[in-house]
Order: C-alpha cells, then sequence, then structure tokens
C-alpha cells in the first residue's frame, strides 16, 4: 500500500507537520500522566481507524513501558479492570471528544464532569488539546491512506 501523497516530503505537509509536533510536545510536557496520554492516542486512532496513529502509538506506549494487556484491552476499556478510574474517565472524554459528529452537542456534561474529578484545569486543558491533536494526525493519516506497520519508536525524535 503506498499512500496518495507523500507528507513527509511536502513543504506545505513538512510546515503544518511541525506546527502539530510542536502542539504534541506542549500536551507531552504538560502535568497529563504520559500512560493516560498514550491510552487517549490509542483509543481515538481506533475509533478513527488510523493504522499508522496505532502503528505508532502502540509501539511508542511498549517502549515507555506500558503493558501488552493494557494495549490489547483499549478498545474494550469498559469491560477491563486494568484501568484506573481516572483513565476510564479520559477514555470515555475522548471517545465522545471523537466522535462529537454522533451526539448532538458533542461531550456530555456528565462525562466533562467525571473527567473533572480526576484531573485538575491544566491536565484537563492538556486532555482536550490531545483530543483533537490526535484527531487532526487521524484525520490526515486516513485521508492519504498512509500506511502502517513500519514506524519504529522514536523515529520522529
Amino acid at each position: 500500500m503506498n499512500a496518495r501523497l507523500n507528507v513527509l516530503g511536502s513543504p506545505t505537509a513538512g510546515t503544518f507537520l511541525k506546527h502539530l509536533v510542536s502542539a504534541g510536545k506542549a500536551v507531552g510536557d504538560s502535568p497529563l500522566p504520559a500512560a493516560t496520554q498514550e491510552l487517549v492516542k490509542l483509543r481515538a486512532s481506533q475509533i478513527n481507524g488510523c493504522g499508522y496513529c496505532l502503528d505508532m502509538h502502540t509501539k511508542e506506549a511498549l517502549a515507555a513501558g506500558e503493558t501488552p494487556t493494557r494495549l490489547h484491552l483499549v478498545a474494550a476499556w469498559r469491560e477491563a479492570t486494568v484501568f484506573t478510574e481516572a483513565e476510564r474517565a479520559a477514555l470515555e472524554l475522548a471517545e465522545q471528544g471523537t466522535r462529537i459528529a454522533d451526539a448532538a452537542g458533542g461531550v456530555s456534561d456528565e462525562v466533562w464532569a467525571n473527567a473533572a474529578k480526576h484531573y485538575d484545569e491544566e491536565q484537563l486543558t492538556a486532555l482536550v488539546a490531545l483530543i483533537a491533536l490526535i484527531n487532526a494526525f487521524n484525520r490526515l493519516n486516513v485521508i492519504v491512506q498512509q500506511p502502517a506497520g513500519d514506524y519504529q519508536p522514536g523515529q520522529f525524535g
């Protein structure tokens, strides 16, 4: 499978991606737990069907010490016992934030309140930014059909 566009070779895409990566660094440097960040990236990428992001973030999470069991159960987080209540709240916010077109009104007050029980304002800001960011990356990769499977942890620095 070949990508429809060479986004890594395009000056326009390069500038765009540079800014997205910079936004990602701001989130990565935030007080939102790193494990939560990877779980959220995986869940949104599953919903959006982004193979490239699933490949990348699964490998990055494993390299950072995440367990295969937790990674395998992200798609079924509601039934899994391996996630904390805070992680479950983040995953639910990620789902509703990713599926905003599926629900009138977007994220429900109940889901927001549950996330706010577990995360302070700075962490919530990072969580919302992360959900928006991974959805942007997912859409870019899905639209251009970026192939998955060859990513190496740390590949992009």
